[in-house]
């Protein structure tokens, strides 16, 4: 893998977290594609590039170009959620306790943690839902369309994606998850 500089010029200041982790996700998107990696097969590299992007903006909050960062393992976190995962969802998919995920609204993301349903406080925009959708069925060769308003496939992590086109569902796209978690039962347990 190539060593790429970071232009640190183009290390924009920005006001608030979401802003900030949009101009550096593309920063981060354009070095991947400059040195040609698919980001979901090779998340570790996206993370090496997260990294550099993070640090360049680090080092340039020290002269007070940019504002300094909170969070730096964390940003670099949802970088590599954003361009290699599945951006706001990705700890949903990550934690084993969970079995479901599901976006009826954009605002409105839920989980299921054993049996139970909540509600989250992840809120997503409509055009985040699109790319996390597009995202999802690229990895499966899928497509969702006026001609297949319904799709059914297998995301890389094994667990199961239905997707409802927009406008076929109510107004958003309604996107489905079920994860396999796996139990550890013991005799008293099949009882």
């Amino acid at each position: 893998m190539a060593t790429t500089r970071i232009d640190d010029s183009r290390l924009a200041v920005t006001e608030g977290r979401p802003e900030l982790t949009a101009a550096l996700a593309e920063l981060v998107r354009e070095r991947v594609r400059d040195e040609g990696l698919d980001p979901q097969a090779d998340p570790g590299a996206v993370r090496g590039i997260a990294d550099r992007v993070v640090s360049a903006h680090d080092r340039r909050s020290l002269t007070g170009a940019v504002d300094p960062l909170d969070d730096v393992a964390g940003l670099v976190d949802d970088l590599v959620a954003s361009v290699s995962g599945f951006g706001a969802l990705q700890p949903y998919l990550e934690d084993p306790t969970i079995e479901e995920v599901w976006i009826n609204d954009p605002a409105r993301v839920f989980v299921a943690r054993q049996g139970s349903h909540e509600l989250t406080t992840t809120i997503l925009t409509p055009e985040e839902v699109r790319e996390l959708v597009e995202r999802m069925l690229k990895s499966s060769g899928r497509r969702l369309d006026l001609s297949q308003p319904f799709v059914d496939a297998l995301l890389p992590g094994g667990h199961r994606l239905h997707v409802v086109l927009e406008g076929i569902s109510r107004g958003f796209a309604a996107v489905n998850i079920r994860k396999f978690v796996a139990l550890r039962l013991k005799p008293p347990d099949l009882r």
